[in-house]
């Protein structure tokens, strides 16, 4: 089935802005944002929690790291690739976005944080004990946990969105991994 992607013509005015702006801001309306603009409601909702979850617990590399581990573990092409450029201007390298969506960073951090990530979706929020006592371990107490949790809900939805919708990828495409994500 092929889903529209509204065009600034095509949605409301409280979108038309949220275009506007994104536009002013990165170039374009990337694809996702298109897509979740059929909602008003549900883009400006998103929009607000991804912008809120900065002033969390984890910096930008950690969210990427989480985000780049939890869209190769639910195959979104759309969302690996727009993390491997976020990640890229956070300062990680090509190799080590690879990384952190097979969990095998080289840094004990984000190594736990993408694989408790993924254990997380992956388990349906039944995580293996072991992770989280590593995670404890590096430091992250109960508020690390709820906003590592929100950061997994965050890039679930937009991983969901694109494989339900598949939509373009309107981005330079995220390497495929050679071998299987993260077991």
């Amino acid at each position: 089935m092929k889903y529209n992607i509204p065009t600034r013509d095509e949605v409301n005015d409280d979108v038309k802005a949220i275009f506007d702006n994104l536009r002013e801001k990165v170039g374009q309306v990337p694809n996702i944002y298109a897509f979740i603009g059929n909602s008003a409601n549900t883009l400006q909702n998103y929009l607000g929690f991804s912008q809120n979850q900065a002033n969390g617990r984890f910096d930008a590399k950690e969210r990427e790291a989480v985000f780049l581990a939890v869209s190769e573990l639910n195959g979104c092409e759309y969302c690996q690739s727009a993390h491997t450029a976020l990640a890229k201007m956070n300062g990680f390298s090509e190799e080590e976005t690879l990384q952190l969506r097979t969990g095998d960073h080289t840094d004990e951090k984000y190594r736990v944080l993408t694989r408790l990530a993924a254990d997380i979706q992956r388990t349906q929020g039944h995580p293996d004990e072991e992770l989280l006592r590593e995670f404890t371990g590096l430091g992250y107490d109960e508020e690390a946990l709820v906003d590592l949790v929100s950061l997994v809900i965050n890039v679930t939805f937009t991983n969901y969105i694109h494989n339900i919708a598949r939509f373009e990828i309107d981005l330079p495409k995220a390497k495929s991994l050679k071998e299987p994500a993260i077991a």
